[in-house]
C-alpha cells in the first residue's frame, strides 16, 4: 500500500471528509486529495500531524512494506454519528469556559450530509462559551443497544442561510420559539470534527 491510499484508508476509517481533514490539518482540500493519489508529498510538519490525526506512525506512511494492524471497527461518518444521536434522542454538549468544564442536555443536531450542526440560544451561556473557547465534546447513550458515542472537535458559528432553514425545518417547535423578533438569538453551530468514537 502507497503513502496516498494509506493517508486515504485512514482518513475513511477515521470518518473525516477530505473537507475536514484539511481545515484540521490547515491545508487545502486539493492538496489532501493529491497526497491520496500520490501527486504530491506531505512536507514533514504535515506528515507529523497526519500520523497523530490518523494514529498511526509516520514510519508506517512513508514505508510502503511496514505493516501496523488495523481493528475491523467501521468508518464512522457525520451521517453515522448524526443516526446515533437521533436514535438516542438527545445528547451532551461539554464546553470549558476558563478552568471550569460545563454540560448541559441538549437536543437540536442536523446533519446536511458532511458536517454536524447544532442549534442553541445566542443569549445562553453556551453560546458565549462556545465563543470564548470552541473546543467542545459531545456525548450520547443509546440505551437499547448499551454504547455510547463521543465526537470532539470546534464548534463555529454558521452563517449560511440554507443550513439555519434547513435546522428550522429539522425542529418545527423552532418557528414557534423564535417568532420574527427572537429569530436573531437563534444560532447554529458548524461541528469541525477532529474525533468520532462508538463503543
Amino acid at each position: 500500500m502507497r503513502t496516498g491510499e494509506k493517508i486515504a484508508f485512514l482518513r475513511k476509517k477515521k470518518g473525516f471528509t477530505q473537507e475536514q481533514m484539511a481545515e484540521i490539518l490547515e491545508v487545502s482540500r486539493q492538496s489532501v486529495s493529491r497526497w491520496e493519489i500520490d501527486a504530491a508529498f506531505p512536507e514533514t510538519g504535515k506528515l507529523i500531524k497526519l500520523s497523530r490525526l490518523l494514529k498511526c506512525s509516520v514510519d508506517f506512511l512513508l514505508n510502503e512494506s511496514e505493516r501496523e494492524v488495523f481493528d475491523e471497527k467501521p468508518v464512522l461518518s457525520v451521517n453515522v454519528a448524526y443516526q446515533f444521536i437521533r436514535d438516542c434522542g438527545y445528547f451532551f454538549l461539554a464546553t470549558a469556559s476558563g478552568n471550569k468544564p460545563n454540560q448541559r442536555p441538549m437536543g437540536m443536531i442536523y446533519c446536511d450530509g458532511n458536517s454536524l450542526f447544532i442549534g442553541t440560544d445566542r443569549r445562553k451561556n453556551v453560546f458565549s462559551e462556545i465563543m470564548d473557547n470552541p473546543h467542545i465534546s459531545i456525548v450520547s447513550y443509546n440505551l437499547h443497544t448499551r454504547k455510547w458515542i463521543r465526537i470532539t472537535g470546534d464548534a463555529f458559528e454558521e452563517t449560511a442561510m440554507d443550513i439555519y432553514r434547513a435546522m428550522r425545518d429539522s425542529f418545527p417547535m423552532l418557528v414557534q420559539k423564535y417568532g420574527d423578533e427572537d429569530e436573531v438569538y437563534f444560532a447554529v453551530l458548524r461541528l469541525n470534527i477532529s474525533l468520532i468514537e462508538i463503543e
